[in-house]
């Protein structure tokens, strides 16, 4: 839905037009416009509502705890804070990642591969699909995967059962599809049977047919609808992950690389327990997200993307074979170094499933998961940061104790909020691109949806700051005439403006 109010805040007659809630997103958001008389579109925000509150609830819990209740951030990618979780508190019982049992490392990759699979079939299939098959400004009848099962049912079929296999990987190693338990403090609580071991086999070859086709797929519908997919919300940005080293692409655990428009590298392969001395957030008034940025470059220049265009964009290549073709034929679409096309993250999105895919059946017939040397432990430590590349981007979990090993400090630096610039650069190209001087309809306002969706944003994961909360409170009269204004600035300054 939206509406439309008369703003006398604005003094110059703009029209404040509300998309809200953002829909097929994970969490809620909304977005704002302001239009002069003859709709032009005058400002564009993303403003993410709700608020949650992690880095506070979970100080002064013991540590060992954090690795299940991080998972309750999210629905769709508990596993990843799991295993972010898990990889700081290792650090907190003296295991470093290279110190790791190899069979509690190998279940903790192959968790994570099922993770991101099933989390991308979700997204792709029963969130964007939608928008990809009946178009943008289609009838909102057909934006949902009740409406791709009834007309493309083989392809909405396929989508189900793609993300329950990635489901199946995780129950059999964490108990549950969500929100189960695996990874501990120095290792796993349990390897994999030869039982669950085959049950996973019986259906990887059909997966990895169906992620080729996925990949397919997605290649037809960006390259038909060229140069619309390439300039749809299409901004030129950092970007910034984690990298094997030897430059391979890497979800699980690797060095931090960042690479600016151009393709050059601005860093590569850093230890990410030093992630402060490179990233710092900044906070604005007007939503519960904050903005990340690379300390090099500054606030105005050193905001960067994560997720699957990030990843396939700095890597230097992939290690399985499928994938690793499908990344050559995508890096060649473009005339640059970098791909920037917003709508290229569903085709990254796509080339990431096909080798996670690939990467599951390798470790399934890898005897190490059904290995029994699990745990290891070494001297204390009182700080941990744990980093790894969750469906939507790189996520960091720190973490400090106490003598009696409770959490006294915790920062999470989650991958939505790091793609909080690039979601709001998308949203003002598109709406001065495809929105300014138009009449605005439900159909055309859709098109916002659709350059945020692209990024699948975990709106729920990313407002977790607590202290720092900007508030805006309006009194309008039933005019539509603002009398009164109370805001709370992130400083904690209170500002009143009332036109009484």
């Amino acid at each position: 839905m939206y509406e439309q109010l008369e703003t006398a805040e604005s003094r110059e007659n703009l029209k404040r037009v509300v998309v809200d809630p953002i829909s097929r997103v994970e969490g809620h958001g909304k977005v704002t416009l302001l239009l002069d008389a003859d709709n032009k579109v005058q400002q564009a925000r993303l403003h993410i509502v709700e608020f949650r509150g992690f880095e506070r609830f979970i100080q002064g819990r013991p540590y060992w705890e954090l690795p299940v209740l991080v998972q309750r951030l999210c629905g769709i990618c508990p596993v990843s804070h799991h295993l972010a979780a898990a990889k700081a508190i290792d650090q907190l019982v003296g295991v470093d990642p290279e110190n790791l049992p190899v069979s509690a490392d190998k279940l903790r990759r192959l968790l994570h591969f099922g993770q991101l699979f099933q989390s991308h079939a979700l997204h792709f299939f029963h969130l964007s699909s939608p928008d990809l098959l009946f178009g943008f400004e289609s009838d909102i009848a057909k934006r949902s995967v009740i409406a791709v099962l009834g007309e493309y049912p083989d392809l909405g079929v396929q989508g189900v059962k793609m993300r329950k296999y990635g489901q199946e990987v995780i129950r059999m190693i964490s108990g549950k599809r969500i929100h189960g338990t695996g990874a501990i403090a120095g290792g796993m609580n349990k390897s994999l049977t030869k039982a669950e071991r085959d049950y996973l086999l019986e259906d990887i070859d059909q997966m990895i047919e169906w992620s080729e086709a996925s990949v397919a797929l997605i290649k037809k519908v960006h390259c038909s609808s060229l140069p619309y997919f390439d300039d749809f919300g299409t901004i030129r940005s950092n970007y910034l992950g984690l990298i094997k080293p030897d430059g391979a692409l890497e979800i699980y655990h690797g060095g931090l690389r960042a690479k600016n428009a151009n393709g050059e590298t601005l860093i590569d392969h850093i230890d990410y327990c030093k992630y402060n001395d490179y990233i710092h957030e900044e906070v604005r008034s007007w939503t519960y997200m904050k903005f990340p940025y690379l300390l090099s470059l500054g606030t105005e220049n050193g905001w960067y993307r994560v997720g699957p265009l990030a990843r396939v964009n700095n890597c230097d290549y992939i290690n399985t074979p499928l994938a690793e073709a499908a990344r050559v034929e995508f890096k060649a679409h473009s005339g640059e170094a970098m791909v920037h096309s917003t709508l290229a993250f569903h085709w990254a999105r796509m080339i990431e499933t096909l080798h996670c895919a690939e990467s599951i059946k390798l470790l399934l017939h890898d005897p190490d998961i059904m290995g029994h040397d699990l745990m290891a432990q070494g001297e204390k430590r009182y700080e941990g940061v744990g980093v790894i590349e969750a469906p939507r981007g790189t996520l960091f979990h720190h973490y400090q104790i106490d003598e009696n090993n409770i959490v006294t400090k915790a920062n999470l630096i989650v991958s939505t909020t790091s793609n909080n610039m690039g979601m709001n650069e998308s949203v003002r190209q598109v709406a001065a691109e495809y929105l300014s001087g138009r009449e605005l309809t439900e159909p055309l306002l859709n098109n916002l949806e659709v350059a945020i969706r692209a990024y699948d944003p975990c709106l729920s994961c990313a407002t977790h700051a607590v202290g720092k909360m900007p508030l805006q409170l309006e009194l309008i009269d039933a005019e539509g005439r603002m009398i009164d204004k109370l805001v709370k600035h992130s400083d904690g300054e209170i500002e009143r403006t009332s036109n009484g």
